[in-house]
């Protein structure tokens, strides 16, 4: 039987009138990578808090890493490494003074073997004297996952981790969360990067504070029922503009020299297209990938 490093049920939590989660069950199996997905305000940010026992669940409950959401939230957060969106260490103190500051907090043991073990795995020991306020975005995204990690948690929660940071940042970033869970840690991830979310072993996605969706990337894709047409040719730029406010066409957009358009409805997107000049483009009907879905849903849900 796997064992669930979070299961969790009908957790809510509003702040005043507004409710952000609200009723929300999730399950994440021991050694996964979960990737969390959602627009903005969907409730993702404020679901990591409350199963780090940072905030408590206005109702619902459950456990995480076999401890109670209600009772032990401070053991949790013993055997949690949580990473936020905002880069919160000291940029007037260098990566070593940041990485000793934690270790202290968690009272580690042989805390100079442990900061060092660290620097090593992130590469950063050429670093470790230097400022944290002069590391690029990249660097000080791996500084915060070095002191997320120095505790050596069994779960670790990271919020848009890679936000900011460039696309090779990024991929030796996600090299490293593999390299973890290999190790057994379990991840949690949110990300609005799709090329993120599906290296991630499974993905679920929020909308209005409910988990709607979940599923590895590839079954997410299959289930959205989605049909997607793709073009390339002259006058792209002119089409899309007609297409975006056609019936039966959820989504038109350039990607470089080849138009998509998305929608349910088969039968509509073949009538924008006959209705368009039939000379300019070549069309073909091509499958969905995961952010037509997201996108997808994100209209879903501001229609709702």
């Amino acid at each position: 039987m796997t064992t669930l490093a979070i299961d969790v049920h009908g957790l809510a939590k509003s702040f005043g009138a507004l409710k952000v989660v609200d009723g929300l069950s999730l399950q994440v199996s021991a050694g996964e990578i979960c990737g969390f997905l959602g627009g903005n305000g969907s409730g993702k940010t404020t679901t990591i808090r409350m199963l780090c026992g940072l905030l408590r669940p206005d109702a619902g409950g459950g456990t995480c890493l076999g401890f109670d959401l209600l009772r032990e939230p401070m053991r949790i957060r013993e055997k949690v490494g949580y990473m936020t969106q905002r880069f919160s260490f000291y940029g007037d103190l260098t990566v070593m003074e940041n990485l000793e500051f934690v270790a202290r907090l968690y009272q580690l043991p042989e805390r100079d073997r442990a900061i060092a073990e660290v620097l090593q795995r992130m590469e950063m020991t050429a670093r470790a004297n230097q400022l944290a306020r002069e590391l690029s975005g990249g660097w000080k995204q791996r500084l915060a996952l070095a002191a997320c990690v120095l505790h050596r948690p069994l779960l670790l929660l990271l919020d848009e981790p890679t936000a900011g940071v460039d696309a090779r940042a990024r991929r030796e970033f996600w090299d490293l969360i593999h390299e973890m869970a290999a190790d057994g840690m379990t991840v949690l991830v949110s990300t609005h990067y799709m090329d993120e979310a599906e290296r991630c072993q499974r993905v679920v996605y929020l909308a209005g504070g409910r988990l709607v969706v979940q599923g590895t990337a590839a079954e997410v894709v299959r289930n959205a029922g989605l049909v997607v047409f793709q073009a390339t040719g002259a006058g792209i730029e002119q089409a899309v503009r007609r297409l975006r406010h056609t019936p039966g066409v959820e989504t038109a957009a350039v990607f470089g020299d080849a138009l998509r358009i998305a929608g349910k409805d088969r039968a509509a997107l073949q009538a924008a297209i006959d209705a368009l000049p039939q000379d300019a483009l070549a069309w073909l009907e091509v499958p969905p990938r995961l952010d037509d879905v997201f996108i997808h849903m994100l209209n879903e849900q501001e229609a709702a």
